[in-house]
């Protein structure tokens, strides 16, 4: 039984490092990348994770480009869920109507009116809440500008941290790829909850109502130009 366990693992480590080898492994980063930022339940962290572990293993694929592609399809994705948020808002968002959907949403909205740039950049480590945050921010008519110029600088962040997160992993277990790139990925998850609680208590996220209505956003003169978000508001 360990010996056809351990044929499995060396297998599947063989197998991941022929696959990050191959040159379809960066519009890959792209897409889960792109994804992750209005689906969820893709988790491209650990996609960035691994393949930067490979890279320090066997030096393929390029580290430099796993980087640059995770960044561009996270600045990607977050375009396409402020896109959704601004043309459906929030409440059509299956995964934002339930009672967590509707206090993320909402402990968003608050944010969003107090400090939106920083919490632009934090809600980018938080897989649930950069998307929440992001669908809100086009739903409340947050000006795109400010936006895209945000979301780029919370994207090379991500990916540069999501890369250093790998390269500890590799540093600790370099000499097995697999165990490395399993730990790589428990960091990641680990971090993603610290981080979620610390931005939750500043931001003062767990006294949202579950079933609250969404509030009017006011976003300070200095970004807007105006005084609240409202109609004609919504215009990019």
């Amino acid at each position: 039984m360990l010996d056809a366990l351990t044929v499995f693992l060396d297998s599947l480590e063989s197998w991941i490092l022929a696959l990050a080898a191959s040159p379809w492994v960066y519009p890959a980063m792209f897409g889960f990348a792109t994804i992750d930022g209005f689906f969820p339940p893709l988790p491209s962290e650990s996609v960035v994770i691994t393949l930067t572990v490979a890279a320090s293993h066997s030096g393929t694929p390029e580290l430099w480009l796993v980087l640059v592609t995770a960044a561009l399809g996270a600045w990607t994705g977050d375009q396409i869920a402020y896109q959704i948020g601004r043309m459906i808002g929030t409440e059509r968002v299956p995964f934002l109507r339930g009672p967590r959907g509707r206090r993320a949403v909402a402990w968003a909205e608050r944010a969003l009116a107090r400090r939106a740039a920083s919490f632009i950049l934090a809600a980018r480590y938080v897989p649930i809440g950069r998307v929440a945050v992001n669908m809100t921010a086009g739903a409340v008519g947050y000006p795109r500008r400010p936006f895209m110029l945000i979301a780029a600088v919370a994207a090379v962040m991500w990916a540069i941290y999501s890369t250093l997160i790998g390269l500890v992993a590799a540093r600790w277990l370099g000499h097995e790829p697999l165990l490395a790139i399993g730990l790589g990925v428990v960091l990641g998850v680990a971090l993603g909850f610290v981080i979620d609680k610390i931005v939750m208590w500043i931001t003062g996220g767990n006294d949202a109502e579950p079933e609250a209505e969404p509030e009017k956003v006011t976003v300070p003169p200095e970004v807007t130009g105006r005084d609240t978000l409202g109609g004609d508001d919504r215009a990019a």
